[in-house]
């Protein structure tokens, strides 16, 4: 059966206008924009079901809102809240900056003040000059610790002033205005205003909602509090979802906002390695790059030191080295290395120590190097023995005032190098401490005596030279290198070896073990890191290979006093700055008489002048020790460095020796009191005056 849907041959046919008449009829809505109405809604009930409805809809939302009030979503919550942080907004955070400058202030005052009381009471006439610079130091450093918390103190002020004007003078005034124009009601509406503003401030709260601890990260630009650094170490695995850090120090931004330092104590139980070899994880965890977390152990085990730096650091232009304004340098004293991650420059004494600086070619070992043979250069009475075995041009600028050196890399050279220092200098200083009854050399005898000297020995790439030598050299190098570094540290004999491939075969390891101060520089392996500063050190957390190739200069430095390692950029001088340094030393040297050889120095050639020569041998000694800028000396000085010298003279003897007009008679203030002395030149031309009647 089928169902015809097509015409028939006549169009008038009735049955198919029928079927299609519904079709062809004009559709009540064209366009199709009423609505569909249901039939049920058009009649009175629907209606009173529809308010119904709407009614029970209005008292539920009615009660909700009455509930919300309660909680910390209401309006008077928002309100409050609102207002708090406008406050803390006007407020702001910089009151941490303002305290650490009050901290670092009353630190800084307490050490000056302790200083200055260590230097009037010490006696000796070496020691409270000594006293005295280290006391002027800590003065100048309080004194600059105090501007800055002024600063800081202004600086908060100014800020507060003017966030306050914004955030509590404009509602003020639209309120003022409000009810001058339009009274009561004007007065209302201003508070309505002001309050909604609050409200709309305040509208949502700080809870875990909205708010997740473990969401935040420094990286992010978030501050650093107990709980982001609880979140982090559970994080990374150093302690229990259901354990906290114990704070010691809150955390604070440091005095120059470069960083966040904290100090906390780890759980019972969890030793500090754990948190020392989770350094990547916490990194993670913090939302910083490894390079910019540095952790170090506190003064007991589970204490942990934590600085967080807001960007990488030590990736500035080089910083440059203090030298270029020190005239002269005593190298018995501290001299500066480098700057720590706290822009705190670091100085170290090289006194009976030794050093190993390694690193990968370019990271920066020569410029370190150099900040202690600078400083070396720099006293006139420190001898220097360079080799460098990559024969390159480092040491090249100090041959013209070093004793013996070697830029060619020749095994033979250094033999002679190392030969000369076990033979000559070794025996005269041995000689020189069993005249004194001593075990060692010490800067007070330097100080009286000119034969008492340091000396310097440098070894750059000790590889270079075994590769180069025959066995029977190599041996004998190395045996000779490991006597003076075992014996010559108490007779004044510094040791540096440096290397760019930290490995057995470029220090042996009996050599490398027993040289104290380590710099490791930028190595390519945890293990190499490890040669240089002692096994185990990478795994605790101080692995240079984490140093990065755009920190040159950068490395792990341990001064070998028992500190926990640091990180440590050293000071750069490049080679115009160099030039000057040595010519400076040049001169020094020159006038001092201990150039390479330049012979005898004014005071020993005086020695061979009788009594006025040993008695005018002395005060040209206690001048030159004393640096040229000393010009006059008071009597009383210079007859207690005759009398520690051995050479008893009265007064009068002194003065008869030593003719002084009435001008050179007159009295000068020394410690608060005015006494009577001699001039440097009047010294200086008595002495000359001799020689040439000798």
């Amino acid at each position: 059966m089928s169902i015809e849907t097509t015409p028939s041959s006549n169009p008038d046919d009735p049955e198919w206008k029928r079927l299609v008449a519904d079709l062809e009829a004009e559709p009540a809505d064209p366009v199709g924009d009423l609505p569909l109405v249901p039939e049920w809604t058009r009649d009175a009930d629907a209606r009173k079901a529809v308010a119904r409805r709407t009614a029970r809809r209005a008292r539920r939302a009615g009660r909700r809102w009455i509930s919300r009030q309660r909680t910390e979503r209401g309006h008077a919550a928002q309100i409050r809240r609102g207002t708090r942080r406008t406050h803390e907004w006007v407020v702001g955070f910089e009151g941490l900056n303002v305290q650490a400058a009050a901290h670092q202030a009353h630190a800084a005052t307490r050490e000056a003040r302790a200083a200055a009381r260590r230097a009037r009471y010490t006696l000796m006439p070496g020691q409270r000059d000594k006293a005295r610079m280290v006391a002027d130091r800590a003065q100048t450093q309080a004194l600059a610790a105090i501007q800055l918390h002024k600063q800081a103190r202004r600086e908060v002020r100014r800020g507060r002033l003017l966030r306050g004007t914004l955030a509590y003078g404009t509602p003020l005034l639209a309120d003022t205005v409000a009810a001058v124009e339009f009274g009561g009601l004007g007065l209302a509406g201003g508070i309505a205003a002001t309050l909604s503003v609050a409200a709309w401030i305040g509208r949502k709260p700080q809870i875990e909602e909205t708010w997740d601890h473990g969401r935040r990260s420094i990286g992010d630009g978030d501050r650093l509090d107990e709980p982001m650094l609880t979140q982090a170490y559970q994080a990374a695995k150093v302690i229990g979802a259901d354990q906290a850090l114990t704070m010691v120090m809150p955390c604070m931004l440091t005095a120059d906002a470069q960083a966040w330092e904290a100090a906390f104590d780890l759980p019972g139980g969890t030793p500090a390695r754990k948190a020392l070899n989770a350094t990547e994880a916490l990194a993670g965890a913090l939302g910083v790059a490894v390079q910019q977390l540095h952790q170090s152990r506190g003064d007991r085990e589970g204490r942990i030191r934590l600085r967080v730096s807001l960007q990488l650091p030590f990736t500035g232009a080089p910083i440059q080295g203090p030298l270029l304004a020190m005239e002269r340098v005593n190298l018995w004293e501290a001299i500066p290395m480098g700057v720590n991650l706290r822009s705190e420059s670091v100085w170290t004494s090289w006194v009976e120590r030794s050093g190993l600086f390694g690193g990968e070619p370019g990271s920066g070992k020569s410029a370190a190097a150099n900040d202690l043979l600078l400083a070396a250069a720099l006293d006139p009475t420190v001898r220097l023995y360079l080799a460098d075995g990559k024969a390159g041009a480092d040491i090249t600028p100090f041959e013209s005032i070093a004793a013996m050196y070697d830029t060619d890399g020749n095994p033979e050279r250094l033999l002679e190098i190392l030969t000369h220092i076990w033979e000559v200098e070794i025996p005269e200083r041995r000689a020189l401490a069993k005249e004194y009854g001593s075990r060692k050399l010490t800067a007070a005898m330097a100080a009286r005596d000119p034969r008492v000297c340091l000396a310097v020995l440098l070894v750059d790439e000790w590889s270079s030279y075994g590769a180069a030598a025959d066995r029977k050299t190599r041996e004998e190098c190395e045996r000779l290198l490991r006597l003076i570094v075992q014996q010559g540290r108490a007779l004044g004999i510094i040791t540096l070896a440096a290397t760019q491939k930290p490995d057995s075969d470029s220090v042996p390891t009996g050599i490398r073990d027993i040289l104290s101060i380590r710099w490791a520089m930028r190595c390519l392996t945890p293990q190499a890191s490890d040669t240089i500063l002692g096994q185990g050190y990478a795994a605790a957390g101080h692995s240079a290979q984490d140093i990065l190739k755009s920190q040159r200069g950068v490395g792990i430095y341990m001064d070998g006093e028992g500190a926990e390692p640091e990180l440590v950029r050293s000071y750069y001088y490049d080679d115009d700055e160099v030039e000057v340094i040595l010519e400076r030393a040049y001169k020094l040297r020159a006038g001092a008489g201990t150039l390479p050889g330049s012979g005898p120095s004014l005071a020993d050639r005086l020695r061979d002048g009788g009594m006025d020569g040993q008695i005018l041998a002395v005060l040209v000694d206690t001048f030159t020790a004393r640096g040229e800028d000393v010009d006059w000396l008071p009597g009383a000085v210079l007859l207690d460095a005759l009398r520690a010298a051995g050479v008893d003279v009265t007064p009068e003897r002194l003065a008869a020796l030593v003719v002084r007009s009435d001008a050179d008679k007159a009295k000068r203030m020394w410690d608060g009191s005015r006494v009577a002395g001699y001039p440097r030149a009047l010294v200086f031309d008595t002495a000359q005056q001799l020689l040439e009647r000798v």
